[in-house]
C-alpha cells in the first residue's frame, strides 16, 4: 500500500500484485442496473456531420457541466494524510441481478456497526448513482455489491473478482466515505476502470489460481507462461487494453517496479516506491497511478474521462491520449459524461 493513497488490496495472490485492484483513498483523493440508460441530456448537442470523432468529442466536453468536471478534477489533484485505517469489516453483500440488489447478506457485526449495516436507503442511493453513470452493457458481469467499512477518511470503493465465478466481479463501496460525491464519483470511474480492463474477455481469468489463490508457485508458474501483461487474474490478452497499455508504456520501468514490489519491510516498501514515482512523475498522472500497472490504466481512464484532450507531451498525456485511439471508448465516454451530468446531485 502506499501511504498516502492507502489503497484497498484484493488479490489474494503473491506480494508482487497485492495492490492491483486497489481503490483509491477517500481524503488522498478528495476528488469517490436503471431499468434503461439515463435520457441523453437536452444541453448535448450531436457534433456536425463534418467533425471527426474526436473533433466531436472535443467540442461537445465543453457542455458536459463544466463546473461539476472542474470540481471533480481539482479535488483528484489534492493530497492529504489519512489517518490510520481500522480494521475492514464487512457489513452486508448483496446480489445484483440487472439493475436490482437483492438478497442481502448481513455479516454478525457488534452493535456500534449495525446503524451503517441496517442503513439500507444509502445502500440503495449508491448503487443507484453506479448505475446511472455507467451503461448497463458494461456492467452485466458486476454480480454482488458490498457495503464494508474499514472508519472514516480510508477506503472508499473497491473491485473484486465474486467468491464463486472468476469471470464475474463485485463492487464494494464503504458509506462512511459517501456522502461526498466529488470523490464518489471519481472513485467509481477509476473502479469501473478497472473492470473496463481487467474482466474476462479482456484478462481470460486462470482457473487454477482462482482455486488456489494463495498458492505462490502457482502463480508464478502462470505468469511465467503468460507472452502478455499478467495482472494476477490471468494472462491477459494480446489485444487487450492494459496489454498495449502496458507494452507501450511500462516496458521501460517494470524491472524496476518489480524489484520494488517484492520488498516485504512495509517502511522501505513506501520510501522506494515514492522515490520510484518522483524519478518517473511526468510519466503518471497522479502519484497512485505508479502502484503498479493497473493502477495506472485505471487512473489514465479517469483523467481521460474528466479532463479535456490533453496538449501536451509527457507520457502521462500520451496515457490519457492512448484511450482516444479507440473509438467505443470515445462513445463510451461521452455516455459517461452525459449520465454525469443528469444524475450528479444539484
Amino acid at each position: 500500500m502506499l501511504t498516502l493513497r492507502t489503497p484497498k488490496i484484493y488479490l489474494s495472490t503473491f506480494a508482487l500484485l497485492l495492490s492491483t485492484l486497489a481503490c483509491r483513498a477517500v481524503t488522498s483523493l478528495v476528488i469517490p442496473n436503471t431499468p434503461t440508460p439515463p435520457p441523453t441530456p437536452t444541453f448535448m448537442h450531436p457534433p456536425p456531420p463534418t467533425l471527426t470523432v474526436t473533433a466531436a468529442v472535443e467540442v461537445q466536453q465543453e457542455v458536459f457541466c463544466p463546473v461539476v468536471l472542474s470540481d471533480i478534477m481539482s479535488a483528484a489533484g489534492t493530497l492529504a494524510e489519512t489517518g490510520a485505517a481500522d480494521t475492514e469489516r464487512y457489513l452486508v453483500t448483496y446480489t445484483v441481478t440487472g439493475e436490482e440488489i437483492s438478497d442481502p447478506y448481513y455479516e454478525p457485526v457488534p452493535a456500534n456497526f449495525k446503524e451503517a449495516q441496517e442503513d439500507t436507503a444509502t445502500h440503495q442511493q449508491v448503487w443507484d448513482y453506479f448505475t446511472a453513470l455507467i451503461p448497463a452493457e458494461e456492467r452485466e458481469f458486476v454480480a454482488e455489491y458490498s457495503i464494508l467499512t474499514d472508519g472514516k477518511d480510508n477506503i472508499l470503493a473497491a473491485v473484486m473478482q465474486t467468491a464463486d465465478n472468476p469471470t464475474l466481479w463485485a463492487l464494494e463501496v464503504d458509506t462512511a466515505d459517501s456522502s461526498d460525491y466529488y470523490n464518489l464519483t471519481f472513485t467509481l470511474i477509476h473502479e469501473f476502470g478497472h473492470l473496463l480492463t481487467l474482466n474476462a474477455d479482456q484478462v481470460p481469468p486462470s482457473t487454477n489460481i482462482f482455486n488456489n489463490p494463495d498458492d505462490d508457485a502457482i502463480h508464478q508458474q502462470e505468469a511465467s507462461l503468460c507472452p502478455s501483461y499478467f495482472p494476477g487474474e490471468g494472462c491477459s490478452e494480446p489485444n487487450s487494453y492494459i496489454n498495449t497499455f502496458h507494452q507501450r508504456f511500462w516496458l521501460g520501468i517494470s524491472d524496476e517496479w518489480s524489484l520494488i514490489n517484492q520488498i516485504e519491510d512495509e517502511d522501505l516498501y513506501y520510501e522506494q516506491s515514492e522515490d520510484f514515482y518522483l524519478t518517473y512523475q511526468d510519466q503518471f498522472v497522479s502519484d497512485y497511478a505508479a502502484t503498479d500497472p493497473a493502477e495506472d490504466i485505471a487512473e489514465s481512464w479517469s483523467h481521460f474521462v474528466f479532463e479535456p484532450r490533453p496538449q501536451g507531451m509527457t507520457i502521462a498525456d500520451q496515457k490519457i491520449l492512448f484511450f482516444y485511439e479507440y473509438p467505443e471508448l470515445i462513445a463510451l465516454r461521452e455516455e459517461i459524461l452525459g449520465n454525469l451530468c443528469t444524475a450528479f446531485p444539484q
